[in-house]
């Protein structure tokens, strides 16, 4: 395969002795974000982008050997040149650029090409192959503008509010959360957060990151400001003793998957909101075109139409198996 194979740790560079994003533990691992199906614990040492290390520590416990590097900066290992450059996921989140011998490979792990208030922008880098996601790989997948994702998001808090029911939203913990949260107005009446989600509020905020006044999403709060308050929680506590403690609420899922009808009605939701961390059909297209990539390996998702679309675009394309999962409606 060339620079990197997959071997039964996760994705292995020989010629620099490291791994990236491993599902088992390994030497060396370099880490492209800190979700639990990128940032496994248990590895002997960690490097990641700088922007990450508190939330990558948060997540894989505070004795963890983790270290940081900026953004563009180069590393060597073993002779390999390894430098980390932003996805536009979540906070620290990279693309893993990776350069032995006048191969240049990028592993993108999850991207996002709209913008996000807490975390750095996309950032294209060109590269002989191209390792890209394709959790949202197909053409129906179409993110509207998030500002007006996020004007919807207030109408409908406004009009909970009215008729006195408690708006919760959920939402992935990590990324999807502090994204959220960061674009609401707190003028329009209290918001509440899930203790999950309430942990990674400082991390953000130590990279400058700034959040609407927020109070715990506890029992003796929810009850406080039933009828008023926002509440953002995961996904997993859609069916828990905090929607119950709020009386009368209407729930919201924001996601990438509410963009097809039928996942919402699944999941019961009063409304879904189309906001995803990932990538469209679109901008998958014009990340792997600013690549310059003549190679492209993809992985979780809708890897097999993805693949086939870039072949018949002239591009060489494969899928590559890994177990990372990408975006789920009942992940976080």
């Amino acid at each position: 395969m060339g620079l990197l194979q997959v071997t039964d740790r996760g994705l292995h560079c020989a010629a620099g002795n490291f791994h990236i994003d491993p599902w088992k533990t390994v030497e060396r691992a370099l880490i492209t974000h800190a979700h639990a199906d990128h940032a496994r614990g248990g590895s002997k040492r960690y490097l990641c982008a700088a922007p990450g290390v508190s939330v990558l520590r948060e997540r894989l416990g505070r004795e963890t050997s983790i270290e940081g590097i900026s953004y563009g900066e180069r590393r060597v290992m073993d002779g390999v040149t390894v430098s980390f450059h932003p996805a536009g996921h979540l906070l620290g989140a990279a693309q893993i650029r990776v350069e032995h011998r006048g191969e240049v490979w990028v592993v993108s792990g999850d991207y996002k090409t709209q913008p996000d208030p807490t975390c750095a922008t996309f950032e294209p880098v060109k590269c002989d192959t191209f390792v890209t996601e394709s959790t949202f790989g197909l053409p129906i997948y179409r993110w509207p503008e998030p500002a007006a994702v996020i004007r919807e998001l207030h109408e409908w808090w406004s009009t909970n509010q009215q008729a006195g029911r408690t708006s919760i939203v959920f939402a992935y913990s990590l990324g999807k959360a502090q994204r959220i949260l960061a674009q609401l107005d707190g003028s329009v009446g209290p918001i509440l957060v899930h203790p999950a989600i309430a942990a990674m509020l400082p991390h953000y905020g130590a990279e400058g990151v700034r959040f609407p006044p927020t109070d715990n999403a506890a029992k003796d709060n929810l009850r406080a400001t039933a009828g008023r308050a926002l509440v953002i929680a995961p996904p997993a506590a859609d069916d828990s003793a905090l929607v119950r403690a709020a009386g009368e609420v209407s729930t919201a899922f924001a996601s990438g998957w509410m963009a097809v009808r039928g996942t919402r009605r699944w999941r019961a939701a009063d409304r879904g909101f189309v906001m995803s961390d990932h990538a469209d059909w679109a901008g998958l297209n014009d990340a792997i075109t600013a690549t310059g990539a003549g190679r492209v390996l993809v992985t979780h998702g809708y890897t097999k139409p993805l693949v086939r679309w870039l072949r018949e675009r002239g591009l060489e394309a494969d899928e590559l198996a890994t177990q990372f999962v990408g975006e789920r409606e009942d992940r976080e």
